[in-house]
């Protein structure tokens, strides 16, 4: 085969590659779940770097929360319950995955802590998030204080069963896409010490402010009652298991 011919076939070969990982982009960018005009304008008042958007604390504080985002969810439409966890003394991470899916970001918070090591370090994770944060803390046990699930559970990679770790798990009586029996089979993978709690009327999308979800339920309460709670929750737990 001439010089010119096997050219030809690798640059073909090469965009072909780019554009089907451009139509990947695209569709999952279409896809994506988007603040609303209240989270968005929350995030603008935290310190937004290319990895994660911070809440600091009104005060220095070393004691951090990283938070893993839902999957095809914008980091940012978490900003609501994450400034009231802020303000409360708490320094909060917002993990900006790739591709909003953070199946591609696991150790996503393994800079942060090298960055700060001998700071207290707490994760969390809302549905796929959820599962990718305990993935990482169920390596890292000697890094992390504590972990809370949003309308998630572990698999059993991330299996925190015979950890000493306290754990807050966080679920919706309208949840469309997380059950309570999922919950409960995931106990399996969960330290007795685990602290379930149970928001009535809340939904999937409500822990974050996002808009409605494919598939979810119809929500009793509003966006902004179930984001108060979510905050009152972990902030009660963190002042209890992790106090500022």
């Amino acid at each position: 085969m001439k010089k010119g011919k096997r050219r030809k076939i690798l640059l073909s070969s090469i965009l072909g590659v780019f554009v089907l990982l451009l139509g990947a982009w695209l569709l999952l960018e279409a896809n994506t779940y988007s603040p609303t005009q209240t989270a968005a304008a929350i995030s603008e008042t935290s310190q937004e770097t290319g990895a994660y958007y911070l809440f600091e604390a009104p005060e220095e504080s070393e004691q951090n929360l990283i938070f893993y985002p839902g999957a095809l969810v914008d980091a940012a439409s978490y900003s609501i319950w994450t400034q009231q966890v802020a303000k409360a003394g708490y320094n909060v991470y917002l993990l900006k995955m790739p591709f909003n899916l953070a199946v591609f970001g696991k150790n996503a918070a393994q800079k942060i802590i090298a960055k700060y090591p001998h700071e207290t370090y707490v994760l969390a994770g809302h549905s796929l998030g959820g599962v990718m944060a305990s993935r990482f803390s169920a390596e890292h046990k000697n890094e992390v204080a504590g972990m809370i699930y949003l309308a998630s559970y572990p698999d059993q990679k991330g299996s925190l069963a015979k950890s000493k770790l306290p754990v807050l798990s966080i679920s919706a009586s309208e949840d469309g896409l997380v059950e309570a029996a999922d919950i409960v089979k995931a106990k399996a993978y969960l330290p007795e010490q685990t602290q379930y709690e149970v928001i009535s009327g809340g939904n999937h999308a409500g822990f974050g402010s996002y808009g409605a979800q494919k598939k979810d339920g119809q929500a009793r309460i509003t966006n902004q009652e179930q984001q108060e709670i979510i905050g009152q929750l972990i902030v009660q737990w963190l002042q209890t298991n992790i106090p500022a």
